[in-house]
Parts: C-alpha cells; structure tokens; sequence
C-alpha cells in the first residue's frame, strides 16, 4: 500500500520509477533489490519499509499497469449500445492493449516476470478474471442469456485477446499488425451465435 504522507510517498514513487528504469534495462532476472538502493539513493532499510522483495517491487507496478488495462475495457464496454457493438469493442479493446504494450515497454518485462514467478502469476490470473467479468456484466445488459454461457464467453474473449496481443508484441510492426488485423476478423460479431450452435 502507497503511504499517505507527502515525503514517504514522494520516496515510495521515486523507488518505483528508479525500479522500473532498471527493469527495462537489466530484465526482471538480473533485477537487484541492491540496484534500486543504488539507483534511489535510499537506504536498505526505506526499501525494505515499503517492499519486502523484488516480487513486492514488480507486483506494485503490474497492479499500477493493470489498473491501465482495467480503464481501456470499461471506456469501450460503456460504449456499446448492443449485440451490434460486441465486435467494434473487442476489436478496440484488442488495439488498445497493443498499444499499451508498444507505448510502455515496462509492460512487457512486467508480464514476463509475472509468467516466471508464481507469486505473480495470481496477479495476472485476477486481472484476465477481472476484465472478464466486466465484460459479462457489460454483456449481460442486453442478452438475456444463461449467465454461465456468458461467463465462458467473456473469459474465452479477455484469454484470446491477451494471447493475441501477447504474442503481436513479440513480432515487428507490420507483422504485428496482420496478426492483429488476422484475428479481429476472427471476433464474434453476435456472441449469442457462438453458444447457440
């Protein structure tokens, strides 16, 4: 938890930031709790006041990302209006990630570190459990369906739409976007359809 007061929190963004710096340049696995000592200019003890390890360090700023993503989804799905907008919001939701992933190379090791660590692989499954039931309620607004089938459908969506993007972010620019472009068309444009059959 962030602290409250102005000098301890100034001290606790500046640990996170000196963190992430290092993060991007060394990976998460050559990351030191002695390197953001050095990089901070705190000492041991202020470190350890705020985060018992690296996998406190990474967590912190994988919650702060996700936090991101969580905004991404719920900005789209308050947008549609019907089964119509199903497809538009996935395709946008699809696009945004990438971006994110593109316009924040943290993300990346971020993500890494948490497939490597078993600590942090619940942070990644609560966050793909989370945007999925957003999309469930979102759906639930205007298909009057068997709440079950809309929970497989929404986590079957948010679990493709990471994988999607996952690997995309793995390829160059113009590979990255035929991938993407590929499986967009490969979204649902009437979800009910899907289970129906």
């Amino acid at each position: 938890m962030a602290p409250t007061q102005k000098r301890s929190r100034e001290r606790f963004e500046k640990i996170l930031a000196c963190a992430e710096e290092l993060l991007l340049e060394k990976g998460s696995d050559a990351f030191r709790m002695s390197d953001v000592v050095e990089r901070a200019g705190v000492p041991f003890g202020s470190l350890y006041q705020y985060f018992p390890d690296k996998t406190a360090i990474i967590g912190t700023l994988a919650e702060r990302y996700n936090l991101l993503g969580h905004e991404c989804v719920r900005k789209e799905l308050e947008a549609m209006r019907g089964t119509e907008d199903v497809h538009a919001a996935l395709a946008n939701i699809t696009d945004g990630f990438y971006r994110m992933y593109r316009d924040e190379p943290a993300m990346v090791v971020i993500w890494q570190a948490t497939l490597a660590d078993r600590a942090l692989q619940s942070l990644d499954k609560f966050d793909g459990e989370y945007l999925a039931g957003l999309f469930q309620h979102a759906l639930s607004r205007f298909i009057d369906s068997d709440p079950k089938e809309l929970e497989i459908f929404s986590r079957l969506s948010m679990t493709l739409i990471a994988a999607a993007v996952r690997y995309a972010i793995t390829l160059e620019g113009a590979d990255a976007k035929r991938v993407l472009a590929q499986f967009k068309r490969t979204l649902p444009s009437q979800p009910a359809q899907v289970w129906a059959q």
